[in-house]
């Protein structure tokens, strides 16, 4: 049971790590650092969480949770997973209860990530079916589609082999060349570090709770870390006011909200929170997180993960 009550400790210790990290301030001195951390704790989280029910259903095995499994798949091919096998195995309600409950919540993760996917696979993939008979090239614009709208709009929909950004008309009437340059600079930086992968299995938590507003909350909050990282990658080649500017256009001209999948340069209303602390951000640099910082953080994460997965084979 040792395993068990750890496993649920660091569970629970995550959700109040996530509740922390969202609400502290140093993230935005290290968005790629803070990503980093709200990774670990969301995989840390899901391992714990499954992982004390294991250990609590196999508690009678005293193999922990990888010998306890080996053993239960031995006696499912001893006796099989019927009343009667169990009958016969050390098993009690509760024990029984927790280990259905594993399976259902890792069956659970596993179907919001792979609906998540191949939602966005499905969008993507009929967006670029209609940018292929709507978008045009422009030799002023390389590397981009134009998209013949109103309302300024830019975002960039990733793929392996075929990944695209897409400008409005309005978003080109309303930027000068720099503000145009840097927001095409940081719609590649999403596309270089693939931000869609990163996002992935937040939104995977958001689908399979939809019920639960923590989710949606950390899913947003990661969502921003990396509209951050996107930017200073922007303000490594160009100015950090001329990205701010740009964001600021786009609220002026009306910004037209994105298909799913896409990572947008802003938001469909750029007064939101969000869009005004990055514009804060840009024109007021703040020290980046030190290497101190980033040393404990990055190593707290491998730790946390190491001690979670370590978990699994304490054999108690």
């Amino acid at each position: 049971m040792v395993s068990a009550a750890l496993l649920a400790t660091i569970a629970v210790g995550c959700l109040f790590a996530a509740a922390r990290l969202r609400r502290a301030s140093w993230p935005l001195r290290g968005p790629h650092v803070a990503v980093v951390a709200w990774q670990a704790l969301g995989l840390a989280w899901g391992i714990s969480t499954i992982g004390a029910l294991l250990a609590f259903g196999l508690a009678p095995y005293e193999q922990g949770v990888f010998g306890g499994l080996s053993a239960l798949a031995v006696d499912a091919a001893t006796h099989g997973l019927y009343l009667s096998g169990l009958a016969e195995t050390p098993f009690g309600a509760t024990q029984v209860v927790a280990i259905v409950a594993a399976v259902a919540l890792t069956l659970l993760l596993f179907w919001g990530l792979s609906t998540s996917f191949l939602h966005v696979l499905r969008t993507r993939r009929r967006h670029r079916d209609l940018l292929s008979l709507v978008a045009r090239d422009d030799p002023d614009v390389p590397g981009a589609r134009i998209l013949d709208h109103p309302a300024a709009a830019a975002y960039c929909l990733p793929g392996v082999l075929n990944s695209q950004i897409v400008i409005s008309a309005g978003a080109l009437a309303v930027l000068d060349r720099s503000e145009l340059a840097a927001v095409l600079a940081h719609e590649h930086a999403h596309l270089r570090q693939r931000h869609d992968l990163v996002l992935l299995p937040f939104s995977s938590l958001k689908r399979a709770f939809p019920r639960v507003g923590l989710m949606v909350g950390y899913y947003n909050a990661v969502a921003l870390l990396i509209e951050m990282c996107a930017d200073d990658e922007a303000r490594r080649e160009h100015s950090p006011k001329e990205l701010a500017m740009a964001l600021l256009r786009f609220g002026t001209a009306g910004t037209a909200p994105v298909p799913a999948g896409a990572l947008a340069a802003a938001a469909a209303h750029t007064d939101q929170p969000e869009v005004v602390t990055r514009v804060s951000r840009l024109l007021n640099p703040v020290a980046q997180l030190s290497r101190g910082a980033t040393v404990a953080v990055l190593a707290s994460a491998v730790t946390l993960m190491t001690t979670t997965v370590g978990l699994w084979h304490l054999p108690m």
